[in-house]
């Protein structure tokens, strides 16, 4: 999951771009249902992600943490304007979105990754997940209808379209786009959520940012949509809940905080029936035992530092959250001497009490110890756990301020025990780039560069040596899998 919050896909600026291929092995075609033809395609970037030269790679890095692969972004993904985002994994494959589409990598071979396939359907982010023979892809830019060979079209304009796209991945080579789902403000990001019933999977679908103009997205948005989805007939997916997570309105908002309008991302945690909301100025703690019907157990406010509560991630033992502040929106350079350690930073909190009388509790700050320049984008973004027994480490994007891995195993005093980075795109401007999201998944660290593509990096430490004990056989890092534990 991600998000460049300034230029949000319905405000962006629209530049033309040509792209043109066919679905073949490392390569790319619109897919649509009925038509698989390649189109001309209109693609939305952010007003600072320019089409400026791209800088020489200075890489940086502790002695545990190395770069052992990258494979750039290939045509028709390769312009400055084509980002790379999230990532969701699956036996020997990566599954990447990207502004214009998504890329299958084979990944069975960490040190030598392989493009599969590209398939080319704009709609920012193109936030991404993965079941069985599913993938489903959250489009919040809107567009002038369903298709992937739509044009982008101003939300106000009442036959727009935003939500979820599915597409069936059974041919790696192939995929065939097969479902949509029209949701209220469209999809900015989704997270998936199986089904007690193993015969069904939900999607979480967050979005926010209403507008008195925008036909579908009217004031006040304070819930979030339910999609689901039968896996005997995925043509059959659809929205079955609004369930409204702030009744009282949300967080107002103050000078340099979000007001809630809506819930950025929820991480949720299956088997323990519980997710966490990151909600622009809420965090939030929920039980989701019964799928269709989440319940808000706790609400927390940072009203000091927080700007924009951007994600979530909860420690394996389900007794701690680390939320993330997006200050900037991704796009700003926040890991300066000017905003300090405690903005655009994680904050980590406990989870005391029982049952409905659980709440969370603040106990920390963790922010890179490094200090990036004026044009590097940096900020706290997507990271995952590393499955390490007995302690609480996780690797995270952090933009242009690389990838961190860090231990809040003590979550009054975290500290970071590891990071790699490439520096800065350029020393003259601020050009939008640096790691989106940075998961580990069966023994590697895995980064979609916005500018620069699939980045593998090998961590090599004691201290997360039990992680190579376990093995997923599929991952979307919203969707938090247990592992065992001591």
């Amino acid at each position: 999951m991600g998000n460049l919050t300034l230029p949000r896909g319905r405000h962006l600026r629209i530049v033309g771009v040509t792209a043109i291929g066919l679905l073949l092995a490392s390569s790319a075609v619109a897919a649509t249902p009925g038509n698989a033809q390649p189109v001309t395609r209109t693609a939305v970037q952010p007003a600072s992600a320019v089409d400026a030269p791209l800088g020489v790679d200075e890489i940086s890095s502790s002695p545990n943490l190395r770069l052992i692969a990258n494979l750039p972004k290939a045509a028709p993904f390769d312009s400055t304007s084509a980002l790379g985002t999230d990532i969701a994994f699956q036996g020997k494959y990566a599954y990447v979105g990207n502004y214009d589409g998504f890329v299958i990598y084979d990944i069975s071979k960490p040190s030598k990754p392989k493009i599969e396939s590209q398939v080319l359907c704009p709609g920012s982010q193109n936030d991404i997940s993965i079941h069985g023979d599913l993938l489903f892809l959250s489009t919040d830019s809107s567009r002038s209808d369903d298709s992937c060979s739509s044009v982008a079209q101003s939300a106000a304009i009442k036959e727009s379209w935003e939500g979820i796209k599915i597409f069936d991945i059974r041919d790696k080579k192939s995929p065939r786009y097969i479902k949509s789902v029209e949701t209220a403000c469209g999809s900015h990001t989704h997270t998936l959520v199986p089904g007690k019933d193993k015969k069904t999977v939900y999607l979480y679908v967050s979005s926010y940012s209403p507008q008195a103009t925008f036909p579908d997205c009217q004031p006040p948005h304070d819930s979030i949509s339910i999609v689901k989805v039968p896996l005997h007939k995925p043509t059959d997916a659809a929205v079955v809940a609004t369930p409204n997570l702030f009744p009282d309105g949300g967080y107002p908002g103050r000078q340099g905080g979000s007001a809630t309008t809506g819930c950025h991302d929820i991480t949720v945690y299956p088997q323990r029936d519980l997710a966490a909301g990151a909600c622009m100025g809420d965090g939030i703690l929920l039980d989701i035992t019964k799928r269709e019907a989440p319940r808000v157990i706790h609400t927390v406010r940072d009203t000091t530092n927080f700007a924009f509560w951007h994600s979530a991630t909860f420690n394996n033992s389900g007794n701690k959250v680390v939320f993330t502040d997006e200050l900037g929106g991704g796009g700003g350079a926040t890991c300066n001497e000017a905003i300090g350690p405690n903005r655009g930073a994680n904050a980590i909190y406990d989870i005391t009490g029982r049952g409905d009388n659980r709440q969370l509790v603040f106990r920390s700050y963790f922010k890179i110890p490094r200090v990036n320049g004026d044009t590097e984008n940096c900020v706290a973004h997507n990271g995952s756990l590393i499955p390490v027994l007995g302690k609480d480490i996780m690797v995270q994007a952090w933009y242009q301020g690389g990838v961190s891995v860090w231990d809040f195993t003590d979550s009054r005093k975290p500290k970071e025990i590891g990071y790699w980075e490439r520096g800065p795109l350029s020393d003259t401007q601020l050009v939008v780039g640096g790691s989106w999201s940075a998961y580990y998944y069966n023994g590697y660290v895995y980064s979609s560069d916005i500018q620069k593509g699939l980045d593998v990096l090998d961590i090599n430490d004691w201290r997360v040596w039990t992680a190579k004990l376990v093995h997923y056989r599929e991952l979307n890092v919203q969707s938090q899998p247990s592992y065992l534990s001591w």
